[in-house]
């Protein structure tokens, strides 16, 4: 049996992301709700723009395997403590890196804020529509 290997993320300059992102109104919202679990599944969206998948991952989840490979990890923690958040890409996805083990609505709410500042938008231009219940919901 070979050994489970934990996703290595490839990390995204939050300048190659869709010009939109710094200039429009901007809302993410979840697909589930997030009661439970380490990703939240999630969209960007503006009028007049394609919508943007876009998750949130808990990046410290270890239980019952690494959500992450080490160096994500540490990653994810490095630039946390300076103020921003790790923007990973996760094949057609985005990813939002965060640490700790689950997403409560506080870091999402901080994450979406990084995110905004990492790609210029005015003050107040991101919005946040979060789904109740558990997951699938």
């Amino acid at each position: 049996m070979t050994p489970h290997r934990a996703p290595s993320y490839d990390e995204t300059d939050p300048f190659d992301l869709p010009e939109w992102l710094g200039e429009c109104a901007v809302t993410w919202e979840s697909e589930q709700g997030m009661t439970h679990g380490h990703r939240v599944a999630g969209v960007l969206t503006a009028p007049g723009h394609e919508a943007l998948p876009c998750d949130l991952l808990a990046v410290d989840d270890a239980y019952p395997e690494p959500v992450a490979a080490d160096a994500v990890r540490v990653r994810a923690h490095q630039v946390w403590r300076h103020g921003e958040v790790l923007v990973a890409a996760d094949h057609d996805r985005v990813l939002l890196v965060v640490p700790g083990s689950r997403l409560d609505i506080e870091t999402v709410l901080e994450a979406l804020a990084r995110l905004s500042r990492a790609v210029g938008a005015p003050d107040g231009s991101y919005a946040v529509r979060l789904r109740v219940g558990p997951p699938g919901a």
